[in-house]
């Protein structure tokens, strides 16, 4: 059998013509950045100088690499980062699923109310002074806890999985728990979590890369180097342009200073990325489910 193949009009070809050129224009334009700060990373700090690194890494080395892991604040920084990315996510995603099933349930009769307390909070906020004034007064300025409690949930998220809860939880299951005797505690933890792995997994993401990118409230609450996320380290490199010059002299001597600065700007970028980068392709498929079905409208 032929294949018919409905014919395009010359307006539907010019569309297509310009519609794929500003595509790929645009994603030029996301990654070359990308692929610059890479290569620059592996070339070596008089090539990044000089401005012959365009493309691809040129006179290719490790030296920006060993230079960052032989330095003990990165580390430290590094360290910091993955608690508040792991515990952080942890706690958000437990609040935010708490406060949505009960907003999903029709029996809630009082959830409209709530509700629109929680997009209020969107709305109007009491600005950065007093929010640094009650974290000040909770004890919690240069603590951990500065970085997590303030922000341990999202209405946002809250909106997206209740939407999803009312959209995928039918209540035919919960009359039939409710039959079997389950409570409402018991049916949240063994059947509802269970069947909402993708919303789990978009929140995660989300928490998780706003814990990990964290910077402007560790500037504000944290005053212990000891407690600074790796975003802390990388704007002493980037805004400070300040690094240990002990270690920098160990590598390339102090001759290369400075193009030893320029370099480890690169190589910091690039280690902040790839964590992120690693755990996306792993929860990209429930990372678009999730949002498919927890953006309906309920």
């Amino acid at each position: 059998m032929k294949s018919t193949r409905i014919q395009e009009s010359r307006g539907d070809q010019l569309f297509n013509i310009v519609n794929y050129t500003v595509l790929c224009l645009f994603t030029l334009s996301v990654l070359y950045p990308l692929i610059y700060v890479l290569s620059a990373s592996f070339s070596s700090s008089t090539a990044v100088i000089s401005g012959r690194v365009w493309l691809w890494p040129v006179d290719i080395t490790l030296q920006g690499y060993e230079a960052v892991f032989k330095n003990n604040r990165v580390w430290v920084g590094f360290a910091n980062s993955l608690f508040y990315a792991v515990v952080g996510t942890i706690i958000n995603v437990i609040m935010t699923l708490i406060a949505a099933y009960p907003l999903s349930r029709k029996d809630f009769y009082i959830r409209n109310g709530v509700m629109a307390l929680f997009v209020f909070t969107m709305m109007f906020g009491g600005g950065l002074i007093p929010n640094y004034l009650l974290i000040k007064e909770l004890g919690m300025l240069d603590t951990r806890w500065a970085l997590i409690i303030p922000g341990v949930m999202s209405v946002m998220s809250v909106i997206i999985a209740r939407t999803y809860f009312q959209t995928t939880i039918p209540d035919e299951i919960l009359e039939a728990a409710h039959l079997d005797g389950c409570s409402d505690y018991k049916f949240l933890v063994k059947i509802v979590a269970p069947l909402s792995g993708p919303i789990i997994a978009v929140l995660s993401l989300f928490y998780a890369v706003g814990h990990w990118n964290t910077y402007f409230a560790a500037l504000l609450y944290l005053k212990s180097p000891d407690l600074f996320p790796l975003q802390i380290i990388l704007r002493e490199v980037l805004v400070k342009n300040t690094f240990d010059e002990e270690i920098i002299t160990d590598v390339v001597g102090a001759a290369q200073r400075e193009g030893m600065r320029e370099l480890l700007k690169y190589s910091l970028i690039v280690i902040a990325t790839i964590p992120v980068l690693v755990v996306y392709p792993f929860i990209q498929r429930h990372f678009v489910k999730g949002m498919m079905i927890g953006s309906l409208k309920g």
